[in-house]
C-alpha cells in the first residue's frame, strides 16, 4: 500500500508513551502489519520476504522498548489471514496465511512461520 516502514518510528512512540504516562499504563500495539502482493512460488510457498523484514525489524523495536523500560505487554500482528479491508476490498493482503477467496484454500506463509519461531522463543528472531 505503499506506506512507510519505520521501525525506528515505533521505538520512539513506545518510549513518548512511556515517558507521557510516567511508565504507569501497560501498552498493547494492535493491527500492526503491512500489505504487499503475495504470490505462491513454484514450490507452492508464500516467501514474503517484505513482512518477514517488516515484523522483525518492529519486533525488534518493541523489544529494544522494552529492554528500555516500556511496559510494552502485546503486540498483535496485523492479521492472521488475508481478508476484505473496507477501502480496498480484496486486494491488499496482509495476513500471514494466504487466502484464495474462490477455493478458500489457506497456504500459512513465510511469515507465519516466521512469527510462529519469535513465539517460540519468546523473543524477535
Amino acid at each position: 500500500m505503499d506506506w512507510e516502514v519505520a521501525p525506528e518510528g515505533l521505538y520512539k512512540l513506545l518510549l513518548r508513551l512511556r515517558d507521557d504516562t510516567k511508565g504507569k499504563l501497560p501498552i498493547y500495539i494492535t493491527e500492526n502489519g503491512a500489505a504487499y502482493p503475495d504470490a505462491a512460488a513454484p514450490d507452492g510457498h508464500i516467501h514474503d520476504e517484505r513482512r518477514v523484514a517488516y515484523l522483525r525489524g518492529h519486533f525488534g523495536a518493541a523489544q529494544r522498548a522494552i529492554a528500555a523500560g516500556v511496559d510494552l505487554r502485546g503486540y498483535f500482528v496485523w492479521s492472521l489471514m488475508d481478508n476484505f479491508e473496507w477501502a480496498h476490498g480484496y486486494t491488499q493482503f496482509f495476513g500471514l496465511v494466504r487466502v484464495d477467496f474462490a477455493t478458500q484454500q489457506r497456504i500459512v506463509k513465510d511469515s507465519g512461520y516466521y512469527l510462529r519461531d519469535v513465539i517460540a522463543a519468546n523473543a524477535a528472531i
